[in-house]
C-alpha cells in the first residue's frame, strides 16, 4: 500500500488492516518463553474472525498460556467487513481446551456482552486490559500514539504491529530512547498484505494477492525482549572523510545506509530510521532525532539565512529549523529523518 493510502487511513479512520496468520507466526515463534502462564489480550480485532484470536486458541496449550481475550469494536457480526454498525460489542474469552481435543470449540470460548462499543479506550475494555500480562494485536494506525500511550501508562507487556514512520513521532521516539520500546522480528521485506476493502491495492501485478492490499514499511513494536536485539551489528567499513559528509548544523557525520556505519568512528553519526532494526543498545547509545524541534533539543542549529533562503526560493521546499541538512557541492541537501547515534564500544 502506498503512503497515501495510509494517510487517507489516518483521515478517515477506516484503519483496520487484518492480519495474515503466517505473519503473525513468523513473528510470535521469537517469543515462546514469554506466554507462559500468562494472560494474552488481543483487544483490537473482530475475535471471532482474528487470526490472533486463531494463533492464540490453538496454541493455547503449546504456549501455556493461563487465559486468552480478545475484544471487538462494535462489531457483533460474523461478516469481517460489517461497517461496525452495532453499537456494542463483545468480548471473548478462552482458558483452554477442556475436552481433550486439542481444538478450542465453541462451548469452551465464553461469549460477553460489551455496553459499550468495545474501544480500546473505553471503562469496559480497560477493566479487561488491567487482567492481561501481554497485549497482542495490529492496533488502528491513525490512533497508534494514543494506543502505545495506553499501554505504557498501564505498564503492559506488548507485541504490536505499527508504521515504522511512527518511529520518528516524538512520542514513540522517546520511548524509543529510553529503551522501553523497540523493533521485533519484521515482516519479510519490510511489507506484507492486510486483509482490507476500503483502499486500492498498489502492488505490482507479480505482488497482488486477491482481496488484500501490500503495505510497505510495517514493522512489529515490542518491549518483550529477544535475541536480535542483543546481537552486534556487523561493521566493516572504515571511516574515510571523503565518504562521509558532516551536517551543517550539527557535529556528526551523515550516513545513508546502516550497512555502512564506520567501524572505527568514534562521534555522533546520522543514520536512517530503518538503523532501529538492527539495534542493540548495548553497542550503539541513541542520542536524539535529528529532525524539528526534536532536532533543536539535542542542538541541531536552525538553517542558516543564506541556505534557508536557497531551500525555499531556490529548491521551492520546505525548510524546518531543527532538520538535519548538509552542503554538497554548494546544494543544501536534507536528508529523510535521521537518528543520532554513536558507538558505545570505542
Amino acid at each position: 500500500m502506498a503512503n497515501a493510502n495510509l494517510t487517507s487511513a489516518k483521515s478517515a479512520k477506516k484503519d483496520e488492516f487484518y492480519t495474515q496468520l503466517s505473519d503473525i507466526e513468523r513473528e510470535l515463534k521469537h517469543y515462546k518463553d514469554h506466554f507462559k502462564d500468562k494472560v494474552v489480550y488481543c483487544n483490537c480485532d473482530d475475535p471471532r474472525i482474528s487470526n490472533f484470536f486463531h494463533y492464540f486458541s490453538y496454541n493455547f496449550e503449546k504456549l501455556g498460556l493461563k487465559k486468552l481475550i480478545t475484544t471487538c469494536y462494535k462489531n457483533q457480526e460474523r461478516d469481517l467487513f460489517s461497517e461496525n454498525k452495532s453499537e456494542k460489542a463483545i468480548y471473548l474469552e478462552y482458558a483452554g481446551d477442556k475436552d481433550g481435543n486439542n481444538v478450542p470449540d465453541i462451548e469452551e470460548i465464553g461469549t460477553h456482552q460489551l455496553k459499550g462499543d468495545g474501544d480500546f479506550r473505553s471503562e469496559e475494555s480497560i477493566e479487561l486490559l488491567r487482567q492481561a500480562d501481554i497485549v497482542v494485536t495490529n492496533p488502528p494506525f491513525s490512533l497508534f500514539r494514543e494506543y502505545v500511550a495506553q499501554l505504557i501508562a498501564y505498564e503492559k507487556k506488548f507485541i504490536i504491529i505499527g508504521h515504522q514512520n511512527a518511529i520518528s513521532y516524538k512520542e514513540i521516539f522517546k520511548l524509543v530512547k529510553e529503551n522501553k520500546i523497540w523493533l521485533g522480528y519484521g515482516f519479510k521485506g519490510g511489507a506484507s498484505h492486510f486483509i482490507n476493502k476500503h483502499y486500492e491495492d498498489y502492488a505490482t501485478a507479480t505482488d497482488k494477492k486477491e482481496g488484500m492490499i501490500r503495505v510497505s514499511g510495517v514493522v512489529w513494536f515490542t518491549n518483550l525482549d529477544i535475541s536480535k536485539r542483543h546481537e552486534d551489528l556487523n561493521l566493516y567499513k572504515s571511516y574515510s572523510p571523503k565518504e562521509y559528509t558532516f551536517y551543517e548544523n550539527f557535529y556528526a557525520i551523515n550516513v545513508d545506509k546502516t550497512k555502512d556505519i564506520p567501524i572505527d568512528y568514534e562521534g555522533y553519526m546520522g543514520v536512517p530510521i530503518t538503523f532501529l532494526d538492527k539495534y542493540n543498545p548495548e553497542q550503539f547509545e541513541i542520542h536524539g532525532l535529528g529532525i524539528a524541534n526534536s532536532g533543536l533539543e539535542i542542538g541541531v542549529q536552525p538553517y542558516k539565512p543564506e541556505h534557508k533562503k536557497y531551500r525555499k526560493e531556490i529548491q521551492k521546499r520546505g525548510a524546518v529549523d531543527g532538520d538535519l541538512y548538509m552542503l554538497i557541492d554548494g546544494i543544501v541537501n536534507v536528508p529523510y529523518a535521521r537518528i543520532i547515534i554513536r558507538n558505545k564500544k570505542l
